[in-house]
Parts: C-alpha cells; structure tokens; sequence
C-alpha cells in the first residue's frame, strides 16, 4: 500500500495551491531546452556521463514532459530519471519517485546521495512492494517506466522481488493517470517472439510482448522512436554482460490513456 507521510501530503496541497495562483508556461521540452537543464551546474559526474547513452533530452521531449506536470518515475532505482524530471517541472510541479526494497537496497548509496539535504525539494519518495501500489485515480499527467518494464516477468523471491502481476500493475497505472496523460516506456529489447522468460534470464523483453500487453490495458499506442536503437546489439546477451552493458538496442514507447 503506498502511503504518503502528513509532511508530504501538506507539501503537495502547497504546491497545488501556488500552481492555481500562477501562470505557468506549459509547452513541452524541447531538445536545446532540456540540454540547457542538463547542463545545470550541481549534477552528479555520474549523471552525466549517462547522459550520451540515455539520451533524457531527446527521450523527455519525446514522452511531452511539461513544467508544472504531476509524474511518477516508477521502479525508479537511484533516480537519474526522477532529478531530471524534477529539474523539469519545476517548483510547481511535482515528482513522486517510487521504489521497492529490492530496489533501495540496490541502489542504497546513489539515492542517498541524490536525495541528502533535500536537494529535490519537489519530489516525494515512495516505498511499495510489488503488487502493493495503491494510487488514487487519476493523479498523475506522466508516468515513466524506464528500463522496468521486462521486471514484470522477474523473479527473485530471496531478494525481495515477488512475482509481479502484470494485469493488475497495468491497470493501477491507467486509473493513476489523467484522461489524456501520458505512459512513457523505454526498456532492453530481446529478439522479437522471445519468451516473456527473457524477463528473468536476460532482463529484456520483445518489444511486441510490451506493445501488445500495454494496449490490451486499454493504453492507445501514438508513438515509438527508435532514439536508442542498436543493431549492433546482442539480444541473447544478459543486458549486465560486459560487451553489452549500457549499450543494448532500447525501445521508446509512448502511449496515452484516452
């Protein structure tokens, strides 16, 4: 069950309450826009050199992104994607990062680093297990899956990762969003007609499986950009191999709830 702390559901109805007395430029990013944000001075060396291969600044503007926008960055591991996004929105807009134990624990450094001192004053944190996410209907203008998507066919019980159920995590994402908000979705890509157990053995996922599962959720598919392609890639490859990491052929989808 996802729970937001007093501190945070008042800093939420605060920023609600300046967003209704402000103007706010609502355009999308563009690609010169968001390498301006990019360049901010106070990102992490980390960050950037992430930046050539993830490519946030043709992926945010293809999803949409807005300022003043309500996301959720969901399985956002150490929170790359959640800063930027941040950065973007604005203070009159807000972030909700989530993420499960398997995933705090992973990244236990990185997200202590990213979030010590406040430093993203316009995110919220959550914690929820898989299978426990419980937002109310129709908050959010976004939603991201970034490389989390093949995670619904992985297992490891051990470490803190239940099986996930698929179905039911699709349909709280869509009562979570807005009529007309958008899902983005950027994953590793295995051969086309692997088996949904690619999830598991390689943390990849046939484009098509994602396509046909998100759709059948009643998500309208509007776009895809091949932005992150690799035919070079080896998609028998685990995406962790060495002669394949952060550099495997990635899918970009962007669908919308009607």
């Amino acid at each position: 069950m996802v729970r937001l702390t007093v501190s945070a559901v008042a800093f939420v109805a605060l920023l609600a309450a300046c967003v209704s007395s402000t103007t706010i430029d609502t355009a999308a990013f563009t690609k010169p826009a968001m390498l301006e944000l990019l360049a901010t001075a106070d990102r992490s060396d980390a960050d950037r050199a992430r930046d050539d291969t993830r490519k946030p600044y043709r992926v945010l503007p293809f999803f949409e992104l807005k300022p003043g926008m309500t996301v959720l960055d969901l399985y956002s591991g150490g929170g790359y994607y959640t800063e930027i996004v941040s950065r973007a929105v604005g203070p009159h807009g807000i972030v909700h990062t989530h993420n499960n134990k398997a995933y705090l624990a992973y990244a236990k450094d990185e997200i202590e680093a990213r979030y010590k001192n406040n430093r993203l004053s316009n995110v919220v944190r959550i914690k929820a297990e898989n299978n426990e996410l419980d937002f109310a209907p129709q908050t959010y203008d976004m939603v991201l899956m970034i490389l989390a998507y093949h995670d619904i066919y992985y297992v490891d019980e051990e470490n803190d990762w239940p099986a996930i159920d698929g179905p039911k995590l699709l349909a709280e994402l869509y009562a979570s969003l807005k009529p007309g908000a958008v899902l983005g979705v950027v994953d590793h890509a295995a051969t086309a007609g692997a088996p949904a157990e690619a999830g598991q053995t390689l943390h990849r996922i046939d484009p098509q499986r994602a396509l046909r599962e998100i759709e059948a959720a009643g998500f309208v598919h509007e776009a895809s950009s091949e932005m992150l392609a690799n035919p070079n890639d080896q998609h028998d490859k685990p995406m962790f191999a060495p002669e394949v990491k952060g550099k495997t052929d990635r899918f970009v989808y962007r669908f919308r709830k009607p």
